[in-house]
């Protein structure tokens, strides 16, 4: 196995993985959005919660698609890049993958085709009930990816049968405290996504001049539910940057940029790291904050990456500058969230249109922030593949050539520009829609192998007779 082939299937798995957890970290927390939208028009008749209702629904299904697309492919590689990950790993990231498909994409596949056709023929509670059971099933799908995820991070629970990692204890697996920090911090992550990418749509349709009242309520929830959500998952970002001091402190080493060990130990805002130096160019650091960040302590010892043998220590720059464009998308969304919420609260938003091009223009920050913690997270984690006990360079196909590592690269790029391309096009084209419009409801006697029996003149009635009437 020669060094190309080792690197062209990381890039090929980095590709991937950063365009599949693009859709996730946005259908997750509009998913559960749709939800509160959902109770809230039935609650108070509001006809504007059903627009936007439906509205977002149309934009959810898409990006569902093409979350669904997209991750087909992350299974197949296991097996053609990396036969000896999934060999070694199979007996326990097999079932938490089963396990995902038996819970959530169970509950995504009976009830999401309820939400799309659904409304006219049951009742409001139980289609209400429907988009609360696809949200909980995109969290489940969140849960098990995490679990698994977590277990290469920190493996337990387990022994080492005939060459292989074996269950030992599913509860040490299933409750191990890593997971229930980084699943949580994970969700809220996508509950930040769908909050900002709410809230830039209603900023937008303001700035335009258009759809008023469901604009305001957009703009509204969504800078609400971030100024709330931010300062909790500042929390749970601590909490993980506890596990990764504890269990994984070469990584904590990298992110930090210490190379010596200190005491106390400052923290460092910024610098370029030199790895061939075993130094920090440029380094404005903060004395002593280091220690009371890693260790709640005013003078304890923190390491340094020269405490690891070079081997073992991950590529320096890319967690260090990662990390940091992450928190700081996370004091943008915070400033913004904040000041909007209380311009929102004044009634004075609307005149500020400052404000609102920042709403709007901060759309992209949530997924930048997701993106950057994966890339702090996995790539801060190697050499390893499985911390501590399985090697990248180990986990790779062994026969795997690099002309058939570049070829399948080559083609998910081009395959997955393609649908991204598309997809955000005809999602740009339900944008500028808007919600307004006239809601067509399929008859009851529609049937699957009839389409046509769905276009019915008589049925297409202005939407807020169908709200007022708990249609």
């Amino acid at each position: 196995m020669d060094l190309t082939a080792l690197l062209l299937s990381r890039l090929q798995f980095a590709f991937t993985v950063s365009f599949h957890i693009i859709f996730p970290s946005f259908t997750i927390g509009l998913a559960a959005w749709l939800t509160v939208l959902e109770a809230l028009h039935l609650w108070t008749g509001r006809p504007a919660y059903r627009l936007v209702f439906e509205f977002w629904l149309k934009i959810f299904g898409v990006a569902f698609g093409l979350g669904v697309v997209s991750g087909i492919v992350m299974a197949f590689q296991f097996g053609t890049n990396w036969s000896v990950l999934a060999r070694m790993s199979g007996p326990i990231q097999g079932p938490l993958l089963s396990y995902e498909t038996f819970t959530a994409f169970f509950l995504e596949a009976s009830f999401f085709g309820i939400l799309l056709f659904g409304r006219p023929r049951v009742p409001p509670w139980f289609y209400l009930f429907s988009t609360a059971m696809v949200a909980l099933g995109t969290t489940l799908s969140a849960f098990w990816i995490m679990a698994n995820n977590s277990w290469m991070q920190v493996p337990v629970g387990y022994v080492m049968e005939n060459g292989a990692f074996a269950p030992d204890d599913w509860l040490k697996i299933l409750f191990n405290p890593v997971l229930w920090v980084r699943f949580p911090h994970m969700l809220l992550a996508s509950y930040i996504t769908g909050a900002f990418c709410v809230a830039a749509t209603g900023a937008w349709y303001l700035l335009r001049r258009e759809f008023h009242s469901e604009a305001r309520i957009m703009l509204k929830m969504g800078l609400y539910f971030g100024a709330v959500l931010l300062p909790v998952q500042l929390f749970f970002g601590h909490l993980n940057g506890d596990y990764v001091h504890d269990y994984q402190p070469v990584k904590f080493a990298a992110i930090e940029g210490r190379w010596h060990d200190e005491q106390p130990a400052a923290e460092v805002l910024f610098a370029v790291p030199h790895p061939g130096l075993e130094t920090n160019h440029y380094q404005i650091a903060i004395p002593v904050l280091g220690s009371l960040i890693g260790s709640m302590s005013f003078t304890s010892k923190e390491v340094g990456l020269t405490d690891f043998p070079p081997q073992d220590r991950p590529p320096v720059i890319i967690p260090f500058f990662t990390f940091r464009i992450m928190v700081g998308c996370w004091l943008v969304m915070l400033l913004v969230a904040w000041t909007g919420s209380y311009l929102m609260y004044k009634e004075r938003i609307e005149q500020t249109r400052l404000l609102l091009w920042a709403t709007f223009l901060s759309f992209p920050l949530p997924f930048i922030a997701t993106l950057t913690g994966w890339f702090t997270a996995e790539v801060g984690r190697q050499p390893w593949t499985v911390y501590g006990v399985l090697r990248t360079a180990d986990a790779v196909t062994p026969f795997l050539t690099a002309p058939a590592a570049l070829t399948s690269l080559v083609v998910f790029c081009a395959v997955y520009s393609f649908i991204f391309v598309f997809g955000t096009y005809y999602i740009h084209r339900l944008l500028r829609a808007g919600p307004e419009g006239l809601l067509v409801l399929p008859p009851t006697a529609a049937i699957p192998n009839r389409p046509m029996s769905v276009v019915d003149e008589h049925r297409f009635t202005p939407p807020a007779h169908h709200v007022a009437a708990g249609e």
